[in-house]
């Protein structure tokens, strides 16, 4: 019995020894509560795109190439996001496409009267325009494709455009003739005012002449 006793006091020893790391490791794990305060405080900073005052017309995802004249040939422009903006003041339409990741404008332009999408001979996905673009910061006559990914879209963003196009035409004709038929009403209203003086002088001229005749009449 005697030589049992150490192996009892053993196993005692080891279950302690268990206890009191799985006391300490609770220790650990246990919540204190204490906020630790961040070293740096970030703020909130409002970020501005410039199309607040716009209205979204068209939002859709494609590729946008551009024609290098130097070397003659389509270059990539960038693949991201197509917008048509309305302006909500002045009504104003202007193109601005994206890049996916970087948000780095890579067409920005007016939609105006003379704009013109035609389709692009080698594929139904894309089509082709002129415009004076902003993208860079400067004004510049550029060659824009575009590529979609389905012929649906293609269609459905070339036909508002065209549309676009078509009403600005018609509002800037309209405009004309109105310019124009006040133009003849001024040159009407010019021409009938000169008869009128000029019988007022021939009137005044008749009347000189016989101031003249009676008092050159001597005297009875």
């Amino acid at each position: 019995m005697a030589d049992k006793e150490p192996v009892v006091e053993r196993h005692v020893a080891e279950e302690e020894g268990e206890d009191s790391s799985a006391a300490a490791a609770a220790g650990e794990e246990e919540d204190t509560g204490a906020q630790v305060a961040p070293i740096v405080r970030l703020e909130e900073v409002a970020v501005t795109t410039g199309e607040e005052d716009e209205e979204s017309l068209v939002d859709m995802k494609a590729k946008l190439y551009r024609f290098d004249k130097d070397g003659n040939q389509w270059k990539e422009r960038g693949t991201g996001t197509v917008k048509l903006l309305k302006h909500k003041e002045n009504g104003k339409v202007r193109l601005v496409m994206r890049q996916a990741k970087t948000l780095k404008i890579c067409a920005n332009h007016l939609v105006i009267s003379t704009t013109k999408m035609q389709e692009h001979a080698g594929s139904d996905k894309s089509c082709v325009w002129h415009a004076a673009d902003f993208a860079d910061g400067e004004l510049k006559d550029e060659m824009f494709a575009i590529r979609f990914g389905s012929v649906e879209n293609c269609k459905k963003f070339k036909d508002l455009v065209d549309e676009i196009a078509e009403s600005l035409a018609k509002t800037e004709g309209e405009s004309e003739e109105g310019s124009s038929a006040a133009g003849l009403l001024e040159k009407l209203s010019v021409s009938e005012s000169k008869p009128e003086e000029s019988a007022a002088k021939e009137e005044s001229a008749d009347a000189g002449k016989e101031t003249t005749k009676t008092e050159a009449t001597p005297a009875e």
